[in-house]
């Protein structure tokens, strides 16, 4: 699923910093259906090996997660084996968009609907397989349309931090 051109994504953040994490709305289904069913905690979370199309506009949400040390995701970044601070500006994908970490490094651009944008690095996956375990921090498997980012991010781009779910766009950089 790697774009030839510089597309456009819709993206939700959702329990990144080593996966994990089913924050966010119901995630759009275009032509990637669930590969099943995760139970944990007495509720089931789909799973997912796929992210929507890459096109030059997919619709998804953004969510807060904290990436450091003892924070959201329990694991440290899969691209660099590192935790990040919060005053860093990084994110993870969903695993169809991370793509074997095919864009683990890479730049991309999240626009909010205000019109602001910021880049960020690539540094994880969100884990939209497998979850509700200790790798996972106890967080269900992410939403397959998933950019997981930190409170940096979320102030550059001048959102409510109150907000848990914000629609975004994003690209290539």
């Amino acid at each position: 699923m790697t774009p030839q051109s510089t597309p456009t994504y819709a993206l939700d953040f959702g329990g990144g910093g080593g996966g994990g994490g089913g924050k966010g709305s119901s995630p759009p289904s275009q032509t990637c259906e669930s590969s099943g069913t995760l139970k944990c905690g007495g509720k089931s979370f789909p799973q997912f090996r796929c992210s929507p199309p890459v096109t030059s506009s997919i619709k998804a949400s953004l969510t807060l997660n904290d990436f450091s040390q003892g924070g959201d995701g329990g694991s440290p970044s899969e691209c660099d084996n590192k935790f990040h601070d919060n005053s860093e500006r990084v994110v993870a994908l969903s695993t169809g968009w991370y793509d074997n970490e095919s864009r683990c490094g890479k730049m991309i651009r999240i626009t909010a609907s205000n019109g602001r944008s910021v880049t960020a690095k690539v540094v994880d996956e969100c884990d939209s397989v497998n979850g509700c375990d200790s790798k996972h921090a106890g967080q269900p498997p992410c939403n397959n349309n998933i950019v997981d980012r930190l409170s940096s991010i979320w102030d550059a781009l001048g959102l409510n931090q109150d907000l848990s779910v914000i629609g975004v766009t994003w690209s290539m950089a």
